[in-house]
């Protein structure tokens, strides 16, 4: 049985428990922000569009990087566009003609 400060997991700050995003996930994140983006413009874009973009930068380690992170970037460009064209959509449908008053 290990008593305390004799475990057998070694230092508990190893090389696998610093929670870096490396790999692959930041890869399935580019991959999920650009899918959500891409849907945004059919359906959801002011929630989806700033999902896209949070993926994005999450997947680029938040941070401007040379690492061609190409999902990343097409993930966070579209949706910004994503959620500017759901803010103007949403204002153009609120204006006095188009409302319900």
């Amino acid at each position: 049985m290990a008593g305390f400060g004799h475990g057998t997991r070694g230092y508990p700050r190893s090389r696998g428990r610093t929670w870096q995003r490396t790999g692959p996930d930041r890869a399935t994140l580019g991959i999920i922000g650009t899918i959500c983006a891409v849907a945004g413009f059919f359906a959801l874009g002011i929630v989806l569009g700033p999902v896209a973009m949070f993926c994005g930068w999450q997947s680029m380690g938040r941070k401007w990087s040379n690492d061609h992170n190409v999902p990343a970037l097409i993930a966070l460009i579209l949706g910004a566009i994503d959620t500017l064209l759901a803010i103007i959509a949403l204002a153009t449908a609120a204006t006095w003609g188009n409302g319900i008053l």
